[in-house]
């Protein structure tokens, strides 16, 4: 199966992959069963082979789920740590470690991003679970609803925003997050036969938001459109590189539900209909940096093709950076022309092709480090992601590159260099991005092909030994991706 794959790559990606394209991977915490048994160096060894094989697989992002029910998967004074790290919410880790930032600490060491992903309003994921008796539930019950099986934040009481925003910025604060991300959970699924019932809430501050009874969906969206315009503003004054990114379900609407033709020609859940998120509003309105709608259906499903979503999504061009979230799953589809092969090749094809696609988020991350058959990852490392990438440039944050390094020297133990310093923090190193060139060949840094290496640290050791056969040259990455000019060439 690798083999076809990779004939069938070889035709339509036979240039180098793009220097510039996110990478990321989702590493989800909510409904695991197996960390609440394991030691905490055991989990710490399976979360090291994890960004090994991420980072081996040219992943340059990770978002790693740290607040599932309304807890923490981090030491934090406003919520009880969750129950999927102790088995018991509430309860800490013993011996004690936090690991946000033991990820935030080896994703950077890697040259990889680390973007916090909450859930903003899910509280638990059935009607067994248990919360700690200092859940913020038994404090302001008014504030939370039960809807089917399941416990949630009111979206449309003040006090919900607030104290998820409280929580963002004490993330943002306290730990060097290069992002804050949310899924697609924010007013919750539908329950077949069951009203979310916020009329206590919609009765008591619809009308004084400019809202008639009639237009509860309006004031619905208005209510978490008041979150992410929150959450944003909070972020920027804090730390105005951290990004904001958010991954809805893949169909923003459809077509027979939009008079004006705008919608998808698609028939499944809507986003703005059903969930209350109209996301391309808040990309519009400069709200979020970037969307990562979940397209996890195959190439030629009858409700909701990849092949038509994909092209809406890029069509539209909306304001920020747009990744695709794939489901490795529907990779191993037959293709429609050639069912010999999967759709692997035509996906990677159309995120290479249309303009206004920025990279992918993998879905299950853990998938890629434990694959169980599934020729991705193998089809990733070799072909697709098979040269580190860049991290497309967040321009509309900051546009200026930084200074190049100060000097780079070679010794017997490989390259060092120096930045230069600076009190600008966007201006200030974030990576730095080592190239290779053979000793006749042009330095060319827009050839993905010639990165060895992205990193954190001031020294590189090249394989082999030192022989003057190759040139070096060095670059600075500043905080939203703005790359420096390159340092004098150097032979090692």
């Amino acid at each position: 199966m690798l083999l076809a794959l990779c004939l069938a790559a070889s035709a339509l990606f036979a240039q180098e992959p793009p220097k510039r394209e996110f990478r990321g991977a989702w590493l989800h915490i909510v409904g695991n069963q197996q960390i609440k048994n394991m030691s905490r160096e055991q989990i710490q060894d399976w979360f090291v082979q994890t960004l090994d094989a991420l980072e081996a697989q040219g992943c340059n992002a990770v978002i790693f789920q740290v607040r599932p029910q309304a807890d923490a998967f981090y030491a934090s004074e406003l919520e009880p740590w969750t129950r999927f790290l102790t088995g018991e919410q509430g309860v800490a880790p013993d011996p004690f470690w936090d690991p946000l930032q033991f990820m935030i600490e080896q994703c950077h060491a890697r040259g990889m991003e680390l973007h916090a992903w909450l859930n903003p309003y899910r509280v638990t994921s059935n009607d067994r679970e248990q919360l700690s008796p200092e859940h913020l539930y038994y404090k302001k019950p008014d504030i939370f609803k039960r809807y089917g099986k399941q416990l949630y934040f009111d979206p449309g009481e003040p006090e919900s925003v607030a104290h998820t925003v409280k929580v963002i910025a004490d993330i943002v604060t306290r730990y060097d997050v290069d992002g804050i991300h949310f899924d697609d959970y924010f007013y919750p699924y539908p329950v077949k036969f069951e009203e979310f019932h916020d009329d206590a809430s919609f009765a008591k501050y619809a009308a004084d938001q400019g809202f008639e009874y009639w237009q509860k969906g309006d004031w619905r969206r208005n209510n978490v459109e008041t979150l992410i315009h929150a959450a944003n503003d909070t972020i920027k004054a804090i730390k105005p590189w951290v990004r904001f990114g958010i991954s809805p379900f893949g169909i923003h609407r459809n077509l027979k539900d939009t008079p004006d033709g705008s919608g998808s020609q698609t028939n499944g859940l809507s986003n703005y209909e059903e969930l209350f998120a109209d996301v391309p509003a808040w990309a519009e309105k400069g709200y979020i940096d970037y969307i990562v709608p979940q397209l996890y259906w195959r190439i030629g499903h009858p409700a909701a093709d990849y092949d038509i979503l994909i092209h809406w999504w890029n069509d539209m061009n909306y304001k920020g950076q747009l990744y695709i979230g794939q489901s490795i799953g529907t990779f191993s589809e037959p293709d429609l022309d050639n069912p010999a092969i999967t759709q692997t090749a035509r996906k990677m094809q159309l995120v290479r092709d249309l303009p206004n696609v920025d990279g992918n988020v993998w879905w299950p991350g853990w998938t890629l480090a434990d694959p169980k058959g599934i020729a991705l990852p193998d089809s990733l490392r070799l072909i697709y992601q098979k040269n580190p990438a860049l991290i497309p440039a967040y321009t509309d944050l900051d546009a200026v590159a930084p200074e190049p390094v100060a000097s780079l020297r070679a010794g017997s133990h490989g390259l060092s260099w120096k930045p230069v310093a600076t009190d600008d923090v966007l201006q200030q190193p974030h990576f730095y991005v080592v190239y290779r060139f053979g000793a006749g060949e042009k330095i060319d840094l827009s050839d993905s092909g010639h990165i060895v290496k992205i990193t954190r640290g001031t020294t590189y050791k090249p394989a082999g030994k030192r022989n003057g056969k190759y040139r070096y040259v060095v670059t600075v990455v500043d905080r939203c991706w703005n790359e420096s000019k390159p340092s004098k060439a150097i032979k090692w």
